[in-house]
């Protein structure tokens, strides 16, 4: 057994960071909610309401990503590789500002109705955010291990379902939409929920290799 092995065993791992992984984790899917119930409700102004809110667990979402990088230069040990724990937080503070500029986007451009496929990308993107969250959860003490590989195959399929979404679309609207620039509105908000999903995905991929690294 190496010496590093040996401190590891004896030093004890870092709690104050897994609670700011499990608070990310919810606020994922809290906001990944909000986007369905803001595609769920009509008229603009409680539309704007429910967007409003979107973008106050955005800030939450960046508060807690600040709140983690201050708890990786200030503590000597950290229970996974620091570089790991960055990379985690990064995606899934990324997956949190695209679903918040999905619902800017679609504010800002003042579309009125959606295509199914705003609603299908949302759903798939929750439950995306959903398996992160399990995946997340039981980083804490590694023993789940199955649970986390079979979160983490699960958010692979879903990316691959929103890239099927978004491909046909989009293909669609080449076909059936003469408006040049509703076709450009329709898929930037297409865009943004699709690429939080590949967010998600690559949250996915830092944990499945975390748990590599910890076998």
């Amino acid at each position: 057994m190496k010496i590093d092995d040996i401190l590891q065993f004896f030093l004890p791992k870092n709690e104050k960071f897994y609670p700011l992984f499990e608070e990310a984790a919810q606020n994922l899917v809290n906001i990944s909610k909000k986007l369905i119930l803001m595609l769920e409700t009509p008229g603009k102004q409680d539309r704007s309401r429910i967007i409003k809110e979107i973008e106050d667990l955005e800030h939450v979402g960046d508060g807690l990503a600040h709140k983690i990088v201050y708890e990786l230069n200030t503590n000597f040990i950290t229970p996974f590789e620091r570089e790991d724990i960055h990379q985690m937080m990064v995606a899934i503070d990324d997956v949190v500002d695209y679903i918040h500029g999905s619902a800017k986007r679609i504010d800002l451009y003042n579309i009125e109705e959606f295509p199914k496929s705003f609603m299908d990308l949302a759903i798939i993107n929750l439950k995306a955010a959903e398996q992160l969250q399990i995946a997340v959860k039981n980083l804490r003490n590694l023993k789940n291990r199955d649970d986390i590989k079979k979160a983490c195959i699960l958010i692979n399929e879903y990316e691959n379902q929103a890239d099927d979404i978004f491909d046909n679309e989009v293909a669609r609207l080449f076909v059936e939409t003469k408006d040049a620039v509703e076709i450009i509105k329709i898929k930037e908000v297409l865009s943004a929920i699709e690429t939080a999903t590949d967010k998600c995905e690559d949250a996915s991929m830092i944990i499945d290799g975390i748990l590599v690294k910890n076998a």
